[in-house]
């Protein structure tokens, strides 16, 4: 992969992260706390609704950038679980967030959204609110790749 496909990669990777965790951030700073002070299942799904359009593809855009460069800087995927590596130890956490956030999404979609009242506002905000910081963590993991991976940790 040369250089320039590896920065096109890098930006296409980075705007879908904004995307995603701008969107999540004003869902829960915003969105959230005016939909649970007015009990508002519409406001809520309104702005699922919305975001849904922009974020899903977002989420689908990092994961397949976060792929292609994690395979950039350790091709054997083998590898990609040695601890001892810390550019390693930053793709096992991104996987981890991934799955996690995976996790939450499937929950909320199959089990909170489609019934969701009043009486759920609570139990969607147990998801949006994890998910968010999830989000959060995702940007500071990657921030790491720039310094060489976890090797703090």
């Amino acid at each position: 992969m040369s250089f320039l496909e590896s920065q096109w990669l890098l930006i296409i990777h980075v705007l879908a992260a904004t995307v995603w965790t701008g969107g999540h951030l004003v869902l829960a700073t915003v969105i959230l706390p005016t939909v649970l002070r007015d009990r508002s299942v519409s406001r809520l799904l309104a702005f699922e609704s919305a975001y849904e359009r922009i974020g899903m593809p977002a989420l689908l855009l990092q994961v397949v950038t976060g792929v292609a460069l994690a395979y950039r800087l350790i091709p054997d995927v083998s590898a990609w679980f040695d601890w001892s590596n810390p550019i390693a130890r930053a793709i096992i956490a991104k996987l981890t967030l991934l799955l996690l956030t995976v996790v939450f999404a499937l929950d909320a979609r199959f089990r909170v959204i489609p019934g969701l009242t009043e009486r759920g506002l609570v139990d969607m905000a147990w998801h949006i609110v994890p998910v968010t910081v999830l989000s959060v963590l995702f940007v500071v993991v990657g921030v790491s790749f720039r310094g060489g991976g976890l090797g703090a940790f």
